[in-house]
C-alpha cells in the first residue's frame, strides 16, 4: 500500500527546453568565437557555445523567411535578407532592428559578405547580380552585372586594399570583380560543378577553392592561373587553410608546404598537402555499418557535411552536418569538443540516462540516437541504426539503454559512468518487419523484450558482462518467440519483479504473458475494453494493476486478478500516446496527440493539472528515478524538462500565510497604539480592502478625526494613494462604507490637484464608477432628512398638545427643538379650503401651546425672527411673518401661501407649515 504520508504532486513548471534553433542555411561564428549565428526560417539564432543556450534571436516583423545573412568583422553588425527584397541591419544584442532598406535586386538575396573593415556590404542576387553597399554611408556604390543565373558565393580578398570581389554563380567560374572599374578582369574556369567555397592565404597570394566536381583547385592570385588540381573524391562543401605556425603533426601536418583540410558528403574531416594532391589525414568516424552499408551511394548520408568553418583564436574547426548539427573539433587532434543539434525533427520518445538523471537519450526521426547533457545541451549522436529509431527503454541503474528501430534490429548501449560516452555494446536482429516497441528487465541487466509489427514478442537474453573487446559487439538471440497479436505490438512493459510481461497492440487489446517458464512466454489473459488500438501499457510500481492509454482517448486501470477494469480516465481529446505511473503508483501522467500533459489521481479519478507546452503529438513521456522531474518529447522538435514545484508551492503558501498572520499581528499592534500612519501602509501592502477600511474607521472615531485623516492619507505614497482611491470606488458601493469612503474622497479631491489624481492608474475609471453611488447616497440622504424632519415635528406635537400652563414655565428647560432646521412642507394637490382649515387648526395649537407672554420670551422670539434657517430663506415660495398686536399668542409666526413670481401657470398652493423658532438655549444645543 501506498504510504499514507505521501504528498500528491499538484503541479509541474518547466524548468529547460531544448528547441529547434537551425534548420538550414548559413551558419557564421563571431570573431570572439563565443556564439554561433545560424538561420531558422525567420529568425537568425543566436547561440552562446559555453552554454548551449539561444541567448539573442532576431526576427522579421514580415515573417518572411530569412534567405542570406552576414555579420560584420567587428561582430557589430548582422545583416539580414528576407524574400520580400528588404535588407535589415540588426543591433543583435538588444535585437533590435536599426535600418531596413530595398533591396533593389528583383529576386531574393541568395549570398552576403563585409570586408574586413566593416564598412563594404556585398549582395549577390539570384537575378545574377552583385550589388556592394557603403552601410556607413547607406548608398548603393556598385553595381555588377555579368554573372549567369544565382550568385551563391561572394567573398572580399582578404587585403582590402587590392578591392577586389570574387563571386561565382551557376557557370561554375570564379570571377574576380576590381571595384575601382566595377568591371570582372578575370574568370577562374576550373570546376565543371557549383563552387562552394574559397579559402584564403594569409598573405592573400594563393587561394583554395572546392567544388561539388570533387576536386580542389590551387590558384596562384598573381598570375591568376590553377597550380594545382587534387581531387578528393567526393562532393566538397567546405575548404579551410590550416595555419603554417602551428605544430599539426597528429594530423598528418609534416612540412611546412600549404595544407588544406576539406569537408564533404562523406562526412569525415580530410588533411591534403597541396604540393603533392596527397590526403596525408582522415578523420575516423565511430560507426557500426557493415562494409556493404559502407560502399553505397552516400549522396543521402546524414553524416554528410554542409559547412566548415575555422576558429582561428581558439584553434578549432566547426562542421555543420546535412542533418543540422554543429559539432566543434580542437586541433591538432581533431577531437570533438562539443555538439549542438540544430534540429530534432519529431521526436518519438526520450528516457532519461546516466547518474542521476544528467542525461537524456532521444529517438527522432532519423537512425541516430542522440544523448543530451542537461548542463550545457551538448549532445552525443550514437550511429548504428540504418533506419528510423522507434522506442527505447533504460535499465533501473540508468547506464544501459535499449533501442528499436524500423531496421529490424535492437541495440544495447552502454554509458561510461566517469566520461559521460556511450557505445553501441550488443546487437540482435530476427524480427521479420520493424521494430515498435522495446523494454527492459526491472530487477537487473538481464534481458529485453520487443515488440514488432510482424505481430510477435521477442524475449533476449543478455550477456552478463556487457563490456567489448576490439570493438566486436555481442550478438543477441532470441531467447522466446511468440505470435501475440494479430495487428502491430505497440507496447510492451515488464513487472517490477521480472515475472510478467505486458503487451499492447493496434487490435484493442492488452495482453498479459508470463516470463517465469524457460524458454517461452505464457498467456494469462486478455484485457478487453479499448475502443481503438493501445498505444501503451505501464505496471503498477506497488499494486497489481496494469495501466493502458488508448487512441480512444481514454485511460484504463485493469486488475491482474480478474482482468476487470478498475477505472477510466477521460480527459484527453485525440489519442492518448503514452502513459506513466508517478507518486509511488497513486497517480498517472498521460500525454496525447493533442499536445498536452495530464496529471491525474487514481483515487479520485480527478485530473490535477494540464500541462500545455507542445503544438503536436507528445510521443515521449518519462519520468526521473527520484520522481522529481520529467521529460517530455513532441512532433514539435521540442524537449522539454518539467520539474515537480508542488513542495515548493506548498512551501511558498505556508510561508505567505505566516507572513500574513506576522503582518496582521503587526496591525493589531500598530492599532493598538494609534500609530495609523504605518497601519494604513502596512494594510494597503497586504492588499486587504477591508482591513484598510477597519484603519480608516479606526481614524474616524478618535477626537479630531478629520485632521488626523488628512494627516495620514497625505502623508502615503503616490501607489499607496492609488490602491486607496481603488479601494473608496469599491467601499462607495455599500451604504454602510459610503460615509469612510467619501471621508477619504474629500481628503484626496481637497488637496491633491487635478492632473495629479488623473495620473494614477485606473483614477479616470475609479472616478466615473464613484460619481452614480455617490448621487444615490445623496439622494438617500436627502429623503431620510425629510423623514426625520416631520418625525421631529410629530413629536413634539404629540408632546405638547393638551400640555397644563404649568409646563409652559418649563419651556426653557426642555428640549423640545427639532434635530434640523425648521422644514416646509407643501401640498399641491390640495386647495385652497383644506389649507385654510390647516391654519386655522395651525394658530388654534400654537396659541395654545405658546400663552402666558412675559418680555423676556418675546426679546428671544425677536432674534430668532433675525436667524431663519438657511432652508426657510431657500424656499421656493415666500413665507410671511406676521406678528400682531391683537393675537393673544406669544409672536407666533403664521405661513401664508402665496403665488410664485416665477411660475406662469399661477399654480396654487396649499399653505406651508412651520415649525416653531427654538428659544435661544436649545439654539446653542442644536449649534453645538
Amino acid at each position: 500500500m501506498a504510504n499514507t504520508n505521501l504528498q500528491f504532486k499538484t503541479n509541474y513548471v518547466v524548468e529547460s527546453k531544448i528547441e529547434p534553433f537551425y534548420k538550414g542555411g548559413k551558419v557564421k561564428i563571431s570573431k570572439d568565437e563565443k556564439y554561433i549565428f545560424c538561420t531558422c526560417e525567420s529568425r537568425v539564432n543566436v547561440l552562446e557555445i559555453s552554454t548551449g543556450k539561444i541567448v539573442h534571436s532576431v526576427q522579421h516583423d514580415d515573417q518572411e523567411d530569412i534567405t542570406s545573412f552576414t555579420l560584420s568583422c567587428d561582430d557589430e553588425m548582422l545583416v539580414t535578407a528576407s524574400r520580400a527584397l528588404l535588407l535589415k541591419q540588426w543591433d543583435w544584442r538588444e535585437a533590435q532592428c536599426t535600418r531596413s532598406w530595398r533591396a533593389i535586386h528583383t529576386v531574393p538575396v541568395a549570398s552576403m559578405t563585409f570586408d574586413s573593415t566593416s564598412t563594404l556590404l556585398a549582395t549577390g542576387g539570384c537575378d545574377g547580380t552583385i550589388k556592394l553597399w557603403d552601410v556607413l554611408k547607406q548608398y548603393c556604390t556598385h553595381n555588377l552585372k555579368g554573372s549567369s543565373g544565382v550568385v551563391h558565393l561572394v567573398q572580399f580578398h582578404p587585403d582590402i586594399s587590392k578591392l577586389q570581389l570574387f563571386s561565382s554563380s551557376l557557370d561554375c567560374g570564379i570571377r574576380v570583380w576590381d571595384l575601382r572599374s566595377s568591371q570582372c578582369v578575370c574568370v577562374l574556369q576550373s570546376h565543371y560543378s557549383a563552387v562552394t567555397s574559397l579559402s584564403f592565404s594569409p598573405d592573400g597570394g594563393t587561394m583554395v577553392s572546392s567544388g561539388r566536381d570533387k576536386i580542389c583547385t590551387v590558384w596562384d592570385l598573381k598570375t591568376q592561373k590553377a597550380t594545382r588540381t587534387v581531387p578528393v573524391y567526393e562532393a566538397v562543401e567546405g575548404v579551410v587553410l590550416l595555419p603554417d605556425d602551428e605544430d599539426l603533426s597528429e594530423i598528418g601536418v609534416k612540412s611546412k608546404d600549404l595544407h588544406f583540410i576539406t569537408a564533404g558528403s562523406k562526412g569525415v574531416l580530410r588533411v591534403w598537402e597541396a604540393s603533392t594532391a596527397r590526403c596525408v589525414y582522415a578523420q575516423t568516424l565511430h560507426s557500426t555499418l557493415t562494409e556493404e552499408e559502407e560502399e553505397k551511394d552516400d549522396d543521402n548520408d546524414p553524416r554528410s557535411l554542409t559547412y566548415l568553418l575555422l576558429l582561428p583564436a581558439s584553434s578549432r574547426l566547426a562542421t555543420v552536418t546535412a542533418e543540422h548539427n554543429i559539432v566543434l573539433y580542437q586541433l591538432p587532434g581533431l577531437t570533438t569538443q562539443q555538439q549542438f543539434v540544430g534540429y530534432n525533427d519529431e521526436v518519438l520518445d526520450v528516457k532519461f540516462l546516466g547518474k542521476g538523471d544528467s542525461h537524456i537519450v532521444v529517438a527522432t526521426n532519423s537512425c541516430q540516437l542522440k544523448v543530451f547533457e542537461l548542463l550545457t545541451n551538448s549532445c552525443q549522436i550514437l550511429y548504428g541504426h540504418t533506419d528510423t529509431v522507434l522506442s527505447l527503454d533504460v535499465f533501473k541503474k540508468g547506464l544501459v539503454f535499449a533501442s528499436c528501430a524500423k531496421d529490424r534490429s535492437v541495440r544495447v548501449w552502454q554509458m561510461d559512468s566517469d566520461s559521460g560516452r556511450v557505445h553501441c555494446v550488443a546487437h540482435g536482429s530476427n524480427h521479420t518487419n520493424a521494430v515498435g516497441s522495446i523494454t527492459c528487465s526491472r530487477m537487473k541487466v538481464s534481458f529485453v523484450v520487443s515488440g514488432s509489427q510482424d505481430c510477435t514478442l521477442k524475449v533476449w537474453d543478455l550477456p552478463a558482462d556487457l563490456s567489448t573487446t576490439g570493438g566486436d559487439l555481442h550478438r543477441l538471440t532470441p531467447r522466446a518467440t511468440e505470435k501475440a497479436h494479430d495487428k502491430d505490438v505497440n507496447s510492451v512493459a515488464v513487472s517490477p519483479n521480472d515475472k510478467l510481461l505486458a503487451s499492447g497492440s493496434q487490435d484493442r487489446t492488452a495482453k498479459l504473458w508470463s516470463l517465469a517458464a524457460e524458454g517461452s512466454v505464457g498467456m494469462l489473459g486478455v484485457f478487453r475494453g479499448h475502443r481503438r488500438g493501445v498505444w501503451a501499457v505501464c505496471f503498477s510500481p506497488i499494486d497489481q494493476v496494469l495501466a493502458t492509454s488508448s487512441a480512444d482517448g481514454a485511460t484504463k486501470l485493469w486488475s491482474l486478478q480478474d482482468f476487470s477494469c478498475l477505472k477510466t480516465f477521460e480527459g484527453h481529446d485525440a489519442s492518448v500516446l503514452k502513459v506513466i505511473f508517478v507518486s509511488r503508483g497513486t497517480q498517472l501522467l498521460t500525454s496525447g496527440s493533442d499536445g498536452l500533459v495530464k496529471l491525474w489521481t487514481i483515487k479520485t479519478n480527478e485530473c490535477v493539472k494540464t500541462l500545455d507546452a507542445h503544438q503536436d503529438k507528445v510521443w515521449g513521456l518519462h519520468g526521473s528515478r527520484k520522481d522529481n522531474k520529467m521529460v517530455t518529447g513532441s512532433a514539435d522538435s521540442n524537449i522539454t524538462l518539467w520539474m515537480d514545484v508542488t513542495e515548493v508551492e506548498l512551501a511558498e503558501e505556508q510561508a505567505k500565510q505566516e507572513d500574513q498572520i506576522l503582518k496582521q499581528q503587526e496591525l493589531s499592534n500598530l492599532l493598538h497604539e494609534k500609530k495609523y500612519l504605518k497601519a494604513l501602509g502596512l494594510a494597503i501592502s497586504l492588499d486587504q480592502p477591508r482591513t484598510v477600511l477597519t484603519v480608516i474607521k479606526a481614524i474616524r472615531q478618535v477626537e479630531d478625526s478629520h485632521k488626523l485623516l488628512e494627516k495620514t492619507v497625505l502623508k502615503l505614497r503616490v501607489d499607496q494613494k492609488e490602491s486607496l482611491l481603488r479601494y473608496c470606488a469599491v467601499w462607495n458601493t455599500n451604504a454602510r462604507n459610503c460615509q469612510d469612503a467619501q471621508a477619504v474622497l474629500q481628503v484626496l479631491l481637497t488637496h491633491l490637484p487635478p492632473e495629479e489624481l488623473l495620473q494614477y492608474q485606473g483614477a479616470r475609471t475609479h472616478l466615473e464608477g464613484l460619481i452614480p453611488y455617490t448621487e444615490r447616497h445623496m439622494q438617500r440622504i436627502g429623503n431620510l432628512l425629510q423623514a426625520s424632519m416631520f418625525l421631529n415635528y410629530m413629536w413634539q406635537k404629540m408632546r405638547v398638545a393638551g400640555a397644563p400652563s404649568s409646563m409652559n414655565q418649563e419651556d426653557d428647560d426642555m428640549d423640545t427643538t427639532p434635530l434640523a432646521q425648521p422644514f416646509f412642507m407643501i401640498d399641491k394637490e390640495r386647495g385652497m379650503a383644506g389649507g385654510d382649515e390647516e391654519k386655522q387648526d395651525v394658530n388654534d395649537s400654537d396659541g395654545e401651546t405658546y400663552e402666558n407672554p412675559n418680555a423676556v420670551k418675546e426679546k428671544e422670539e425677536e432674534e430668532d425672527d433675525d436667524e431663519v434657517s438657511a432652508s426657510n430663506k431657500a424656499s421656493i415660495h415666500t413665507v410671511s411673518v406676521e406678528n400682531g398686536a391683537s393675537s393673544k399668542t406669544n409672536g407666533n409666526h403664521h405661513s401664508e401661501s402665496e403665488q410664485s413670481s416665477e411660475e406662469e401657470d399661477l399654480e396654487e398652493v396649499n399653505v406651508m407649515k412651520c415649525l416653531p423658532v427654538p428659544s435661544a438655549r436649545q439654539r446653542q444645543t442644536f449649534t453645538s
